[in-house]
């Protein structure tokens, strides 16, 4: 008899494990953001933006990219940035977050362009600055990539970041992130190799 209860024991482990194999061969990457709580070693819990909380587990060795601060005069002709946009009538993309890339993430981080989460219809281009046209009300970028460019209106209120090499002493209460390709766990907890969070209070515009 123990050696039957013992072995549906072991049948039910291998069960559950095996579920949970699949759910994360199944589990899509997705992106998360949200506001710190609580920092424990790896494992952080945060208040995401729909207000629901949730538990993120971060690699051993996780790749943490501080956000800072940046000036639209910084962006220069050859910097890489993203551009989140929202799509205009004319086909230009109109500006609603920038982020300057690091030197060393050009030709790492994909150039291209795709439609975004950030607000319904948004768009997502990363691409190197062709050419800078300063107006009264704003600036016109050109951004290229391999498959073709993109017309990027700027208006002066349009926040802009710049990614610089992060720690874990960037993770705090009260800070911002963003999570480019998280994946969500059969719990609901989330797992994730690599974090970008705003430092001294600001807030990721991707």
């Amino acid at each position: 008899m123990k050696t039957i209860i013992r072995l549906a024991a072991a049948a039910a482990g291998l069960s559950i494990a095996l579920g949970s194999m699949a759910w994360a061969q199944d589990a899509k990457p997705v992106r998360v953001r949200g506001t710190i709580e609580k920092v424990d070693g790896n494992t952080i819990t945060a208040k995401l933006r729909d207000g629901s909380q949730a538990t993120i587990k971060l690699a051993d060795t996780p790749r943490i990219t501080a956000m800072t601060k940046a000036q639209l005069s910084d962006i220069k002709e050859g910097s890489f940035i993203g551009v989140t946009a929202m799509p205009q009538a004319d086909g230009s993309q109109k500006a609603i977050g920038l982020h300057i890339f690091m030197d060393s993430q050009k030709g790492v981080v994909p150039a291209g362009f795709t439609p975004w989460d950030r607000e319904p219809g948004s768009t997502m281009t990363n691409a190197d600055v062709a050419s800078k046209v300063t107006a009264s009300d704003g600036e016109t970028l050109t951004v290229t990539y391999k498959d073709g460019e993109k017309k990027v209106t700027v208006s002066p209120s349009t926040p802009v970041v710049r990614f610089n090499p992060g720690s874990k002493d960037d993770l705090k209460p009260g800070a911002q992130f963003f999570i480019v390709a998280a994946t969500k766990q059969a719990d609901g907890s989330y797992t994730a190799p690599a974090i970008n969070v705003g430092r001294d209070g600001v807030a990721p515009p991707m």
